[in-house]
């Protein structure tokens, strides 16, 4: 019995597994869409960050932009005084409801941040070497994206290990899956052990990764890098096989 070859099953067969690859990669599209839709605003923006990520695997703790600059010395010409006021403005539990608040008058956050940072940080602004078009302080909607504290609990161990339990045995068999149609193609050895290669390597990172990153944040680069390496040839592979099934041609010849 001859090695199996795709291209020269009957045409049912191939539309029968053409059906399949498809469908593994309406998966590999939905389980991307469920990635965004899992992760995403845990670090209290929109779509999908690392910030995100760091939140689930690891746990975030990020203070607030604006805090940073100031503990940091910057503005440096702000004096003491009006530093304090900002910086107990943003270390209290009513940053909005204080923002502007008429009962403080000159002293309020809106108006310190008025008299003192908007020679820069306005979008207009001619000083500044154009920061305030990259950092607006002009209105609130601009200062509350810097004013808040991040804070997110990491994934508790018990729902890890059951999602790794779940991920673990069904996208190894996709990727066997993939990997096995495309053994029986007619592309070259080499386009099929770089494919092979960077499924197995991007699995098993990303998922050794989702363990070791409750240790360390570092690990969390692992789980997007190696989660991306694994989409990335399963997709390809799934497109070579769907290519190798009805382009006409290169039966023997092309091995």
């Amino acid at each position: 019995m001859g090695e199996l070859r795709l291209r020269e099953l009957g045409a049912a067969v191939r539309l029968g597994l053409s059906g399949i690859v498809l469908s593994l990669l309406l998966g590999v599209w939905a389980s991307l869409e469920h990635l965004e839709d899992h992760h995403q605003n845990r670090d209290g923006e929109a779509g999908v960050s690392m910030d995100d990520l760091v939140g689930a695997y690891h746990g975030l703790d990020r203070p607030a932009r604006l805090v940073v600059s100031l503990e940091g010395g910057h503005p440096e010409e702000l004096p003491a005084a009006e530093r304090t006021i900002l910086l107990e403005w943003l270390g209290g539990g009513r940053v909005s409801e204080q923002y502007d608040d008429l009962e403080l008058g000159d002293a309020s956050p809106a108006e310190v941040i008025d008299r003192r940072c908007l020679d820069c940080h306005a979008r207009q602004a001619t000083e500044g070497d154009g920061i305030g078009q990259e950092v607006p302080l002009e209105y609130w909607d601009d200062v509350a994206k810097l004013a808040f504290s991040r804070s997110v609990e990491a994934t508790p161990p018990e729902i890890l290990v059951t999602s790794l339990h779940t991920h673990a045995l069904s996208l190894a068999l996709v990727s066997l899956a993939a990997l096995g149609l495309l053994l029986a193609t007619r592309w070259p050895q080499t386009i099929q052990g770089l494919l092979a290669a960077m499924g197995g390597v991007g699995l098993i990172v990303d998922l050794a990764s989702q363990l070791a990153a409750r240790g360390s944040e570092v690990f969390v680069w692992g789980v997007a890098a190696g989660g991306a390496l694994w989409a990335l040839s399963t997709v390809l592979a799934c497109i070579a096989v769907l290519l190798d099934l009805w382009l006409p041609g290169g039966r023997r010849g092309m091995r």
